[in-house]
């Protein structure tokens, strides 16, 4: 009998031992398809990276050629109105000799018309003519010589607005590739933006008192300090802790282009601050500012970038629930996250 049970227990190590074997080769099959698939990752992410990269230096190149343009632009504009001011002189001048002309006409007509008086003052007439004539001949030399000028100068006004029209038609291609790369820009901080709502409605579970109005997220100033102070209780530290894992989880992922901000604006309640509170504070604008410079200096702490962080106080200017009920006070008592563009 022991012979027997000896020999079943031999007959079940080797089948143990192939199953361990088979397994092991399994996590190794495993382990293999994730390494090459991180690898495979990180060549995405480095070729996404770079044609960030280079958009960024399209971008910056966009920009230069727009405000060389612009400087163009307005020499060129400069340049006809010094052009228009000429032409306008020699109209003036043209008029001017046009109005000799005529005097010297008259002048002449009446000269023709004394002719038959005598002989002496027909000569003299006569003489006088010739002298008339040739300054009228003199004159007509000179206006056709200021409307060549005119004329010259017209074509040259011309080919200036012909070339600002040209410039303009750049400009404004250039202003639509500008705007085009400026909402490529958007769209990445939106998607980034998306993302980190997401990672943050996650940490901070169902919490009634913390909730998303458009694209900011609230927390009630009761979550974070206590009464009439700008001291972070423990209980807030925990949530800003979440949020700070969160931000630093995706500003990673974010552009280099991007000047991307974190903005903590504070909100008060329109109550008056009592006796002891304003022995700590000036007025609601100070006391929501203090708890905005309170949460920024957190989140630094927990290693988000200074850079990355904006504190705003708005005092009660901005209340999100009308009335003065003790759920409406809490509501408006706030601390409100933005992430947004500098």
């Amino acid at each position: 009998m022991a012979r027997r049970r000896s020999r079943s227990e031999a007959n079940i190590w080797p089948g143990f031992v192939d199953g361990l074997s088979t397994l092991l080769l399994v996590l190794m099959f495993v382990l293999s398809i994730f390494v090459v698939a991180q690898f495979y990752l990180g060549d995405k992410l480095a070729s996404v990276k770079d044609e960030l990269a280079s958009k960024d230096d399209e971008l910056a190149r966009l920009i230069a050629q727009i405000n060389s343009l612009n400087d163009q632009l307005g020499l060129a504009v400069a340049e006809r109105d010094r052009l228009q001011t000429q032409a306008l002189a020699l109209e003036d001048t043209i008029a001017k000799k046009d109005q000799e002309l005529v005097a010297l006409g008259a002048t002449l007509a009446t000269s023709q018309a004394a002719v038959a008086a005598s002989a002496e003052e027909l000569e003299a007439e006569k003489a006088l003519s010739e002298e008339q004539k040739s300054e009228i001949a003199t004159l007509n030399a000179q206006i056709a010589a200021l409307r060549r000028q005119l004329a010259s100068l017209q074509e040259a006004l011309d080919a200036s607005e012909a070339k600002d029209r040209e410039q303009q038609a750049q400009i404004e291609n250039l202003s639509q590739r500008l705007n085009a790369a400026l909402a490529r820009k958007v769209q990445e901080l939106q998607e980034v933006r998306s993302r980190f709502f997401e990672a943050l409605r996650e940490a901070l579970g169902d919490r009634t008192d913390i909730k998303v109005v458009g694209d900011r997220f609230i927390f009630e100033s009761d979550i974070l300090f206590g009464s009439c102070s700008a001291t972070l209780a423990d209980a807030g530290m925990i949530e800003l802790n979440k949020l700070a894992a969160a931000l630093i989880d995706i500003q990673g992922d974010i552009p280099t282009g991007i000047d991307w901000v974190l903005r903590v604006d504070g909100h008060a309640d329109p109550s008056p601050l009592g006796p002891s509170c304003r022995a700590l504070f000036d007025s609601n604008l100070d006391l929501s500012a203090q708890r905005a410079i309170a949460v920024v200096q957190y989140l630094a702490g927990r290693g988000v970038s200074g850079r990355r962080l904006l504190a705003t106080g708005s005092g009660s200017t901005s209340p999100i629930v009308a009335g003065f009920s003790a759920s409406a006070l809490a509501q408006n008592r706030r601390i409100e996250f933005k992430l947004t563009e500098r």
